[in-house]
């Protein structure tokens, strides 16, 4: 896929980058080979791969989905310069 300097300003305008003449024609060349070598994986043949979200197949360790409050609030409050029925008190912000 060719990018022709039009593509390079537009990109460069979008991304909020100045770049110069030289630049423009340079980022021609370097995008078109990059496009060109991401079309190079469309001829992989991924139809019997399937989708990866590791290197190392890993089965994360599964809990009970079980509501609990902690049972400890007064260990969390404890430190808390202002405390009211194991809730924090903060000073008002908005009127």
């Amino acid at each position: 896929m060719q990018v022709d300097e039009a593509t390079v300003r537009r990109i460069a305008r979008l991304a909020r980058i100045k770049i110069s003449d030289d630049e423009a024609r340079g980022l021609e060349k370097e995008l078109s080979g990059i496009l060109n070598w991401v079309e190079q994986l469309d001829e992989v043949d991924t139809a019997n791969v399937e989708p990866m979200t590791r290197v190392v197949a890993q089965e994360l360790k599964m809990r009970d989905d079980v509501v609990t409050d902690g049972e400890i609030a007064d260990q969390v409050t404890a430190n808390a310069p202002l405390a009211e029925d194991n809730f924090f008190v903060v000073p008002k912000v908005v009127e």
